[in-house]
């Protein structure tokens, strides 16, 4: 069984269909890029698998657990829908750090909060968050920036908060939505750095990127989306250097490979 199953999506705006028919699935420990031109419905996509869309149709699957069915009538509540979202964690473009929390604090808070909403909460259960939280600080290469605001740290160091602020969910897939776009050229590098070493972790992620080389040294699959379809899919080196579809090789050509 893959971890993630999903089949025949579809999502409307309006009269605008942006995803049409989406079906692809993941296995445990796997790292699946998305390309594709803006536009395309890969954030979408990304936003249908974390509750922020519901999906018109299909279906959404998660270690055997059905977490939408569009052939049932689908009216969640919000505590159901919080539930739903601890399966995937989802990294923004420009980060979303609470700027009235340091970083250790943006990085515990929902854990704590979800402690205290199950009434699992005690001294001994927040030490063990804050001590969570630190460690993931630490990995992030952040030991010394953990009581600093996000007004005191560079746009790297802010996203590499939200990606420890994401692992904190322990979620089942954590996604990446374009992490480096809203950094400067020289930010970019410390970010991938740090999603490379998840990979080599065995985190089953799902990112959505331009950086074309990036996505297929670190990615064990890739899917190519153009108007809110998979044109082709596969493994990242096959897709990205010997793509087969016609508009594959048009995206690829156009936004080049380093």
């Amino acid at each position: 069984m893959s971890l993630l199953e999903v089949q025949n999506l579809q999502k409307n705006f309006e009269e605008t269909r942006v995803l049409s028919d989406i079906t692809f699935s993941m296995e445990r420990g796997e790292t699946l890029s998305i390309i594709g031109s803006s536009g395309s419905g890969k954030t979408t996509l990304l936003r249908c698998l974390n509750f922020l869309e519901t999906p018109d149709a299909g279906r959404i699957v998660v270690n055997g657990d059905v977490m939408f069915d569009g052939n049932e009538k689908n009216t969640y509540r919000e505590r159901e829908i919080r539930k739903k979202r601890l399966h995937f964690g989802l990294v923004f473009q420009a980060f979303h750090l609470f700027p009235q929390y340091t970083a250790l604090e943006n990085v515990t808070l929902t854990p704590i909060l979800i402690a205290k909403e199950r009434k699992e909460l005690n001294a001994a259960k927040k030490e063990a968050i804050i001590a969570e939280g630190t460690a993931l600080l630490d990995t992030m290469g952040l030991s010394d920036r953990r009581d600093n605001y996000p007004h005191q740290l560079s746009g790297g160091q802010c996203q590499r908060v939200a990606i420890a602020r994401a692992l904190a969910m322990k979620p089942d897939i954590l996604c990446f939505d374009e992490p480096t776009s809203a950094l400067d050229p020289e930010l970019t590098g410390e970010v991938l750095r740090v999603i490379r070493e998840l990979a080599q972790k065995d985190t089953t992620m799902i990112i959505v990127t331009h950086e074309m080389a990036f996505a297929r040294d670190v990615a064990d699959n890739c899917i190519f989306m153009d108007g809110g379809v998979i044109v082709e899919k596969g493994k990242a080196a096959d897709v990205i250097d010997h793509p087969q579809e016609e508009r594959t090789k048009k995206f690829v050509s156009r936004i080049g490979v380093v």
